[in-house]
């Protein structure tokens, strides 16, 4: 007798000795223990994976003579018929080789038959997306509603190829990739069975090499025992499929640990007597970091299937976690790029020397270190001293570019000190706390102007995000009138990153105070007695009249024209006109009189605005604010130093007000 290959002779002959797959085969079970079958079948996935044998199952468990089951018989007639590919009433199709539209016209004739021997007709149409678009058309009506001895099973590798019409009538089963785990698991027994000998890191290599297909594992097996003379070991594997050995990639991962540049262009050297293939070392080399970094953050979610966990774990302990990540990225990106080398060796060995060249030096991110420390207040840098060890790893950096976009509460009045982008004023060293790891020797750290100056010492900057800091009472050293000082004494002033540093505590502030203090301006009282308020004075008076929706937002687009002892006219635009009706206009006339205490009469002149309204006013304020933040923002030491040593671009259109 031929000899037969491992992947026909070990081709599945009941659902239980199907390897994976079980999201498929317990529907399918189900449905034929419990008489609820359906008329089309789809199954997808990648080559090997088991389509066509599942079909097959299928087909046989729906003819078994002993009836309809998940457990056909495998001893009658239909059952042996189909696992030899001679059942009558089983009519498999090649979809690529009959892909014309007469060829699917000639199957459709013969379905409304009878089967000849069988219970049911079965119709196995393999790669279906190579059918034509006539093809699936004239198939289409067959399809949805089949007579009842028919049943149709279809398999693809493609199933975007698909139609939609094809695909709302079938029930789809995607078969999914096999682990090499339970590929090694079906090899050792298969390889038992048939009792040759093997060794299991060779397994590894071959179910690694077959990508998820089953047929793929079982033709490289068959391949490997022709290759070993009726055995499999590793050695002969990795020459069969032109692996390298595994301890050359150990080798340039210890070199690299070490800094040894000599000793990783030997490593290459050894590996060119290969000949290997460069794309897959660095894949090889991918694989080990990608182990070693799961044996450093979760020890036990490494096994030792590939029999390289001492060096993995030595490997472990040499490079810390920050090379590996950084040594991961560079050999994935140069993978990337090899295709594009004149020669593939030189491409690994520039990504061998880039892992050198780049290597962590072992501290946190920090601040922005100034060379020219003169911008500092200092005399000179240390960078000799190494302050790796007295720095958490897990402490975020603040630097320059994220302290325009902090958001904080702006309590000054628009009208008397602008909001500057970036402040000159570094944290003092005998502000922080001795218990947060900082060196005193630490350059100064920048924070936003909208954490306003004012004298405090003694304070921890970060103790506001902990939620320690000490609650201190302060007066704001701007210039306020007395409503604007009894809104700022009415809050609590707590630290915020700098020990110059306020801004209101929302825990003792109410919502309303809230969002005053977050305005884009804030709101100044005026005097409340009618003679003695100016033109000028609606700019605060309007937004202060405690209207809403758009009966605020009328009023902040209306200008203040003339004052007598009982009345006020404003001005509005011909656009406000509709908007502006009597009962608008009367919500406005009240809240006035409210404003006032007193009975004032209102009229509401359509007219050309002479006087600023509250909305241009704080238009006005904030392109100022802008400007300002920009003039700061350019004229900052930090920034300049950026530019010059950096060759660093300020986005403009990034600096916005803080609102």
């Amino acid at each position: 007798m031929s000899y037969q290959v491992l992947a026909r002779k070990w081709r599945p002959a009941r659902f239980q000795e199907m390897v994976g797959q079980e999201h498929v085969l317990k529907a399918l079970v189900n449905a034929l223990d419990d008489d609820r079958l359906h008329h089309a079948y789809l199954f997808t996935g990648t080559r090997g994976v088991g389509k066509t044998s599942i079909a097959r199952l299928f087909a046989k468990s729906l003819n078994c003579e002993t009836g309809v089951s998940s457990t056909p018989c495998g001893e009658c007639s239909a059952c042996k018929e189909i696992a030899e590919g001679r059942f009558v009433d089983l009519i498999e199709v090649d979809a690529a080789s009959r892909t014309k539209v007469e060829d699917t016209r000639e199957l459709m004739e013969n379905v409304q038959y009878a089967p000849t021997h069988g219970r049911y007709k079965v119709y196995l149409i393999d790669e279906v997306h190579m059918l034509s678009t006539h093809s699936f058309n004239a198939l289409l009506k067959t399809l949805e509603e089949p007579p009842p001895h028919v049943k149709f099973l279809l398999a693809t590798t493609d199933p975007q190829k698909l139609p939609i019409t094809i695909l709302s009538r079938c029930l789809q089963f995607n078969l999914k990739n096999l682990i090499p785990e339970r590929i090694v698991s079906h090899l050792t027994h298969v390889l038992g069975e048939e009792n040759i000998s093997f060794e299991e890191p060779a397994l590894w290599l071959l179910a690694r090499s077959a990508d998820g297909s089953m047929r793929d594992a079982m033709s490289l097996t068959d391949q490997a025992i022709a290759f070993g003379a009726g055995t499999i070991n590793e050695a002969d594997v990795r020459a069969m499929l032109g692996t390298i050995d595994q301890r050359l990639v150990y080798q340039m991962l210890s070199c690299l640990a070490a800094g040894d540049a000599k000793g990783l262009m030997a490593s290459v050297t050894d590996l060119a007597q290969f000949s290997p293939d460069y794309n897959a070392v660095l894949g090889d080399l991918i694989s080990v970091l990608h182990r070693i970094a799961l044996v450093q953050t979760i020890p036990d979610a490494v096994d030792n299937s590939m029999g390289d966990m001492l060096q993995v774990q030595k490997l472990a302990k040499a490079l810390t976690a920050e090379d590996i990540q950084l040594y991961y990225q560079v050999a994935l990106m140069g993978r990337k790029d090899l295709p594009f080398v004149p020669d593939p060796r030189e491409g690994l060995e520039m990504v061998l020397l880039r892992m050198l060249a780049f290597r962590p030096a072992g501290a946190r991110p920090r601040a922005v270190e100034l060379q020219n420390s003169s911008a500092l207040g200092r005399d000179k840098v240390e960078p000799s001293q190494d302050t790796s060890s007295d720095i958490k790893t897990n402490e975020p950096a603040v630097n320059v570019a994220e302290a325009v976009s902090i958001d904080r509460p702006n309590p000054l009045p628009e009208d008397e000190s602008p909001i500057e982008a970036v402040t000159e004023q570094p944290v003092a060293p005998q502000a922080l706390n001795p218990e947060n790891d900082l060196r005193q020797d630490e350059p100064p750290v920048y924070y936003d102007e909208a954490e306003y100056a004012a004298p405090q010492s003694g304070v921890d900057p970060r103790k506001k995000f902990e939620g320690e800091g000490t609650e201190q009472e302060s007066t704001p050293p701007w210039n306020m009138d007395e409503s604007e000082q009894s809104f700022v004494n009415d809050q609590t002033m707590q630290p915020l990153g700098n020990e110059h540093a306020y801004a209101p505590s929302e825990s003792k502030a109410d919502v309303k105070s809230i969002e005053i203090a977050k305005s884009s301006v804030a709101v100044k009282e005026c005097s409340r007695d009618l003679g003695a308020i100016q033109l000028s004075d609606w700019v605060h008076i309007g937004r202060n009249l405690g209207l809403s929706g758009m009966t605020e937002s009328l009023a902040t687009h209306i200008s203040l024209e003339e004052i007598r002892s009982d009345a006020v006219v404003l001005h509005y635009t011909k656009d406000q006109k509709t908007m502006l009706n009597e009962v608008q206009q009367q919500r406005i006339s009240d809240a006035l009189n409210t404003y006032f205490s007193a009975s004032v009469s209102v009229e509401f002149v359509q007219a050309i605005q002479t006087q600023e309204t509250p909305a241009q006013y704080l238009n006005r304020k904030r392109e100022e604010r802008h400007s300002e933040a920009i003039t700061s923002i350019r004229n900052d030491e930090t920034v300049k130093q950026l530019q010059q040593h950096f060759d660093a671009q300020i986005e403009l259109s990034s600096v916005q007000p803080i609102d």
